[in-house]
């Protein structure tokens, strides 16, 4: 779980005030919470890391689900040719992905939201520094292979559509 680890880890900082935990979706990260106790940061921990898994299979299963319907439709014509309505398709798979992936991790983030305040009381709010150096990294290394995977299915898609 090293994976899941580090991305729990990432909440979790060393401040002048002490040790304080940054949820994520919380004014852009801005304010932080004292953990007071180290039970109580692994109470914390256990709760990211249901959420993140949580999350993580919304997303992944809730895509496969929706590829696998919006395939289903384009396979049966349900809109005629599919090289003829390649809009009328797309627009079925976004509407299915919404409705599939949507609307879970809509309910999801909503629970989360609400369970934040089951682990943080307004006495033990702080202000929070800067996000650490190497936080940015990360976010820069996801940045550029999002950016070389565009690249690349652009490149593929290029290189075999029909002439």
């Amino acid at each position: 779980m090293g994976l899941l680890d580090s991305i729990v880890d990432s909440a979790f900082r060393d401040e002048k005030a002490g040790r304080i935990v940054v949820f994520v979706g919380d004014r852009a990260n801005k304010r932080g919470y004292i953990v007071k106790s180290e039970s109580e940061e692994l109470k914390i921990r256990s709760f990211l890391k249901m959420f993140y898994v949580a999350q993580f299979s919304i997303l992944l299963l809730g895509l496969l689900v929706a590829n696998a319907w919006s395939t289903f439709l384009i396979h049966l014509q349900v809109f005629g040719r599919p090289s003829a309505h390649l809009l009328r398709h797309g627009i079925a798979a976004v509407g299915i992905c919404a409705l599939v992936v949507g609307l879970p991790y809509f309910l999801l983030w909503r629970s989360y939201k609400k369970a934040l305040l089951s682990f943080i009381s307004a006495q033990d709010e702080v202000l929070v520094s800067e996000k650490p150096a190497g936080q940015r990294s990360w976010t820069a290394v996801l940045a550029l292979i999002l950016l070389a995977t565009f690249i690349l299915c652009g490149l593929i898609v290029y290189l075999v559509r029909a002439k």
